[in-house]
């Protein structure tokens, strides 16, 4: 099962809930899950060190005679349950035919395998991962210019993941309509979630409220 978290418009929560929805699945699946790193702050989510290079990038841009166990020594343990990273690396993420060649490998992991694609528009491997996995996510906030840059990306999701915050206008029916998707998941902006990744604890410490709202994301 491969899940693509991405959005269209910067600060929507994407890191956030692609990590705690790795972690969820992990405690859920008793099998481990893996998070795969496009945009570059899962580690940072996860309180650890940045592992710098190789990456998937190094991967992407390597082409098809890469060992057949190059992907897997890529994969960093997180430290908690049976997690596993796969870094985004430092260079530049190309070829988006290799990356559609990675998502069709890692959908067929045994582990839940969740993708933070960030802004999809970021880079054309993220658009690839994004528009071939079994689930692909669009987290948003009820606000209208994020859904009108929604309507605009280059696929439809299959599911959104909607980050409530106090004071919007428009409703998960509005959200559904103008999407065109179901939303799969509700989260609250809590502060508790915040403290949790300042303090580089969160996935320890995950809140039993998000833990709870993204269990039925997939």
């Amino acid at each position: 099962m491969l899940i693509s978290l991405w959005s269209v418009k910067g600060g929507a929560g994407t890191t956030v809930v692609a990590v705690s929805l790795s972690l969820t699945l992990d405690r859920a699946e008793k099998s481990g899950a893996l998070i795969v790193d496009l945009d570059g702050d899962v580690p940072a989510a996860l309180g650890l060190p940045d592992p710098g290079d190789p990456g998937i990038s190094g991967w992407l841009s390597a082409g098809a005679d890469v060992p057949s166990d190059a992907l897997a020594r890529l994969e960093v343990p997180v430290g908690r349950g049976g997690v596993s990273l796969l870094p985004r690396g430092t260079g530049a993420l190309t070829n988006p035919d290799r990356a559609e060649a990675l998502a069709a490998m890692l959908a067929a992991d045994p582990r839940p395998v969740v993708v933070d694609c960030g802004m999809v528009t970021s880079s054309p491997a993220s658009t690839a991962f994004a528009a071939a996995s079994t689930h692909s996510l669009l987290v948003t906030r009820p606000c209208y210019l994020s859904l009108r840059r929604a309507v605009t990306a280059p696929f439809r999701p299959s599911g959104v993941v909607l980050v409530n915050e106090p004071g919007r206008s428009l409703s998960r029916a509005d959200v559904e309509q103008v999407i065109g998707a179901p939303v799969r998941a509700e989260v609250a902006v809590d502060p508790a979630v915040a403290r949790a990744v300042d303090a580089g604890v969160l996935a320890s410490r995950l809140p039993r409220t998000l833990e709870r709202s993204l269990r039925h994301a997939a």
